[in-house]
């Protein structure tokens, strides 16, 4: 940001109280023809943080790409205090092509963070939009959907150990933290590195919109700007219970011993107690199951959507809770009589 509150990047700057949509040059194709990347940049007459928000760094993951265009484009910025900085698809060519990594050798880009401009072809993408849009911020929100096959309920991921990483993790407002230093090369590692605290918010599927998800991670966006002051500072939220899962919790992937169809007895999201069969895999005569039994109590993260696996295969994770959590986490799933007042 300027001295006057203008936010500048390599080719443009935007004035307090104006909203640019633009589409900026990250790469080229094999033709020589640009590979452009969209960016809304809308910078409130107030002062106050400037945020990103990203999606799409695998370009299967769609549901973060709905969230980032409703708050760019649907929410009233009338009282904003601050800059947005809102980029719905990081990895335009794997977006066109509907897979997870960069066409061009198949390279992840968010493990290319902060990248190079002298580098790979992932490398030198990065390193664009890191410098441009990234790195100027004060903090971000990156969006990300589990893989292929798999679906995650919305929690977020962060290094806990940053104390302004842990207050943004916190101010989201998830059921779930999930404790990690992550991978060198990711967004939020990197920007994080810069004095930009960034979380990764996982939620649900690739390849699809899933409303409901959408909806609670705008919750999310909401409670964040209330509390950096973006806005109403009202909406920060308390989500009734929260677990820290951090090395000292058991978290494991459930994975399969035998191939064949799965048929997954419980939803992401659901408790399941020790000894529970979560799972049964069959073969196609169903003459023979396998049950794949809990091993401890915990909650479901994420679980199978596809429902045939080759030995090894992950099939669902779960973390453990502490016993005032798991308690909080009963009586929310617990069925409500019918006669209850």
């Amino acid at each position: 940001m300027t001295d006057d509150g203008a936010f500048t990047y390599n080719g443009g700057k935007v004035e307090p109280g104006e909203q640019q949509n633009i589409r900026y040059v990250v790469s080229e194709t094999y033709l020589g023809d640009p590979v452009r990347i969209p960016v809304t940049i809308v910078n409130g007459e107030r002062d106050g943080p400037t945020v990103f928000l990203s999606a799409a760094a695998h370009g299967d993951e769609l549901n973060g790409i709905e969230v980032v265009r409703e708050v760019a484009f649907e929410w009233d910025r009338s009282d904003l205090a601050g800059t947005l900085i809102c980029m719905p698809v990081l990895n335009v060519p794997a977006f066109l092509a509907q897979q997870r990594y960069l066409p061009v050798y198949d390279r992840d880009l968010n493990r290319s963070f902060p990248g190079a401009a002298d580098s790979t072809s992932s490398k030198r993408m990065a390193h664009t939009i890191f410098t441009n849009f990234i790195e100027p911020c004060d903090l971000g929100l990156d969006f990300h959907t589990s893989t292929r096959g798999r679906t995650n309920m919305v929690h977020v991921r962060a290094d806990m150990s940053n104390p302004e990483v842990a207050r943004l993790a916190r101010a989201f407002g998830s059921n779930v933290v999930i404790d990690s230093e992550g991978s060198s090369g990711m967004l939020r590692v990197e920007a994080a590195a810069v004095d930009t605290p960034t979380i990764t918010v996982e939620m649900g599927e690739a390849h699809r919109f899933q409303r409901t998800l959408i909806d609670d991670a705008l919750d999310g966006v909401r409670s964040v700007f209330g509390e950096y002051g973006v806005t109403d500072p009202a909406a920060v939220r308390w989500p009734g219970w929260r677990t820290v899962i951090t090395d000292e919790k058991e978290k494991t992937w459930l994975r399969a011993d035998a191939g064949g169809m799965v048929d997954m007895h419980f939803e992401k999201g659901a408790l399941v107690h020790e000894g529970d069969t979560v799972c049964t895999i069959t073969n196609p005569f169903k003459d023979d199951n396998t049950a794949v039994v809990a091993p401890f109590t915990g909650l479901l993260v994420g679980v199978l959507e596809n429902p045939v696996v080759y030995p090894g295969n992950p099939l669902c994770h779960l973390v453990e809770l502490d016993e005032s959590t798991r308690r909080a986490v009963e009586l929310e799933q617990s069925p409500v009589s019918d006669n209850a007042t």
